[in-house]
């Protein structure tokens, strides 16, 4: 067999072996993918518990993220704001003085289609049923608009972020918001907001493996190359050594 044949098949099995060690780490990260949805969709579908049980008066949050809470508070009228997505939507989000005087924002649901006006909270005590989020990241599509579109607050915020609410809510705020359900919001005159739930567990021995199968197309991929390097040195040398014979 010639030196170019040689080298072809080579780079054509080492390439065969190498797409398919690529094929099998994507695989494996599918599969923790899944799993890390798996286990954050089961989260948000177990019974509620008490916010207050798994945050301390300190900050400190328990195992909360992403499972239903409930709360006892009073909305703030005054304290609302619209959180204006990239898709036009606006998600209604209101301050809920809780009975140790801290505030839990709560996304009451999202303005119906037509509707320009952030509806006033229910009144008096009340108990809040939703999912416990953490602080969402900063989007892009801040804007300003008009004190009556906001509820009175000369912002709109782009997501639910509480650095940005702790500028101009006084309270202390809770470490995180709920969204009402869509009953809940109904019952407020609301569409539903659409959750995005914080990542689950996973499987980290599934990452793992993605990673390692990675690992080897790339050790895979050097080593073709270098044998594919290898025989053309050789064959330049038997070359070589043939003319010096000749």
């Amino acid at each position: 067999m010639g030196v170019r044949a040689k080298q072809w098949l080579i780079a054509v099995l080492g390439a065969a072996i190498t797409l398919t060690m690529l094929w099998l780490g994507l695989w494996q990260m599918r599969v923790f993918e899944d799993k890390e949805n798996e286990s954050a969709a089961h989260r948000a579908m177990q019974p509620p518990v008490a916010l207050l049980d798994y945050v301390t008066a300190d900050g400190t949050v328990g195992d909360i993220y992403g499972k239903p809470a409930s709360v006892v508070g009073r909305y703030l009228p005054e304290q609302q704001v619209a959180v204006v997505s990239e898709d036009g939507s606006v998600r209604v989000l209101s301050a809920l003085e809780l009975v140790d005087g801290r505030v839990l924002p709560v996304v009451r649901g999202v303005l119906v289609a037509g509707s320009n006006e952030l509806p006033a909270p229910p009144a008096g005590e009340l108990t809040q049923t939703g999912i416990f989020l953490p602080s969402e990241a900063a989007s892009d599509n801040e804007a300003t608009v008009t004190g009556a579109e906001t509820g009175g607050s000369p912002e709109a915020l782009g997501s639910v972020r509480l650095a940005a609410l702790a500028q101009t809510w006084p309270q202390q705020l809770m470490p995180g918001f709920i969204t009402l359900s869509a009953s809940d919001s109904a019952a407020q005159g609301l569409d539903e907001a659409t959750l995005s739930l914080p990542s689950g567990e996973g499987s980290i021995q599934n990452a793992g493996y993605a990673l390692q199968w990675w690992a080897f197309a790339a050790f895979a991929a050097f080593m073709t190359w270098r044998f594919v390097r290898t025989i053309g040195r050789q064959g330049t040398l038997g070359t070589l050594s043939n003319q010096e014979e000749e």
